[in-house]
């Protein structure tokens, strides 16, 4: 990836050892209950490898959903205050690089003239420096990494590369994240379609045997008692078979 801006002064005092990336970011898949939890995870991450004694980092992740910005995560409450600021600007170094999916560095805000009202707040709120990475997520959806820094030209060249080799590794777990929050929503969904079906199915049953009637006549008799009492036709069984049966949690077979 390319870096848009100048390059930056170096920052000292940034330890040169780390623990594995990509081993750790495994590590963070297998231990995350949900997105959120891992991107949490990822932006605490990312600050404290980036932070140095003489230069505190502040990390967030911007994703568009529905065409619109929201702050899904962030290191600390300074990082989350500051996207939700560019958020309600509506544009950014972030955005713009989330939108154009290239990486932005601006060294020194001081220096900035594109975005001028966001940046004098920003600045109003201690920033000197911005790096915003896009995550490559393959179309699953659209999310940046957003790096904040007091000091002016507070990112260097290997932060810079760090930043980015860090962007594509956390893009590919996300993805896996991602993919795998999507099978467990549709495992959800379909255990409540089938818990939905044996209601309805049993209920049906039971105006057949009250009424005798045929399976065509008593799901006409359930429909209608859903439409007159405009209630959904879930509850409307549910409420035949408690009437009946006193039950009021009906298990399936499909339930663990």
């Amino acid at each position: 990836m390319t870096i848009s801006g100048h390059s930056p002064d170096s920052s000292p005092g940034r330890p040169d050892e780390t623990p594995d990336t990509e081993t750790t970011l495994q590590e963070m898949v297998l231990e995350s209950q949900d997105i959120a939890g891992f991107l949490t995870d990822l932006a605490v991450m990312a600050a404290s490898r980036l932070s140095a004694p003489d230069n505190l980092v502040h990390c967030g992740v911007t994703v568009i959903r529905h065409k619109r910005p929201g702050t899904v995560a962030s290191s600390d409450a300074k990082a989350h205050a500051l996207d939700e600021l560019q958020n309600g600007f509506g544009d950014g170094p972030c955005l713009a690089a989330l939108r154009s999916r290239t990486p932005l560095l601006i060294p020194d805000l001081a220096g900035e003239r594109r975005w001028k009202p966001y940046i004098r707040a920003a600045m109003a709120q201690g920033v000197a420096s911005i790096l915003a990475v896009p995550l490559d997520l393959a179309g699953e959806a659209e999310a940046v990494l957003n790096v904040y820094s007091g000091r002016s030209r507070g990112f260097s060249a290997d932060d810079i590369s760090t930043v980015e080799a860090f962007g594509g590794q956390a893009a590919g777990a996300l993805r896996l994240v991602l993919r795998i929050t999507q099978l467990s929503e549709a495992r959800n969904d379909l255990a409540t379609a089938l818990q939905s079906r044996t209601v309805i199915d049993m209920a049906i049953g039971a105006i057949m045997a009250e009424n005798r009637c045929s399976r065509d006549k008593a799901f006409s008799i359930l429909t209608k008692a859903s439409s007159t009492r405009n209630i959904k036709l879930r509850e409307v069984a549910a409420s035949v078979i408690a009437s009946i049966s006193g039950e009021k949690q009906i298990k399936t077979y499909f339930d663990e």
